[in-house]
């Protein structure tokens, strides 16, 4: 047996009436299953889902929904000002290196 648990579902169901060649094969099919390993957000995505919820505000209505074509520019404003402050934009580490400080 693979763990208490297991030993004791397997009781229980022995208990029940269940005969012992089965109830052990029923216990073998609770054994947990390995996790999925899940990938890792990539640097872009990260920056670009916090630009999104900055920009998100001036495309909704007062209510809370989205303006007409709301989404789809917010999704744009986000994605440029994701790409204006990565590599080939002017990154704050970059001004700061040229003001001298």
């Amino acid at each position: 047996m693979a763990c208490e648990t297991c030993r004791l579902l397997k009781e229980l169901l022995e208990s029940a009436g269940v005969p012992s060649d089965i109830a052990a094969p029923a216990s073998r099919l609770a054994a947990p299953l390995e996790k999925k390993v899940k990938r890792k957000a990539s640097a872009y995505s990260i920056a670009y889902g916090k630009a999104f919820k900055k920009v998100a505000g001036k495309y909704k209505l007062k209510s809370g929904k989205w303006a007409k074509d709301g989404f789809k520019r917010a999704q744009k404003a986000a994605h440029k000002a994701v790409r204006s402050t990565r590599k080939g934009g002017v990154r704050k580490t970059a001004r700061r290196a040229y003001e001298g400080r």
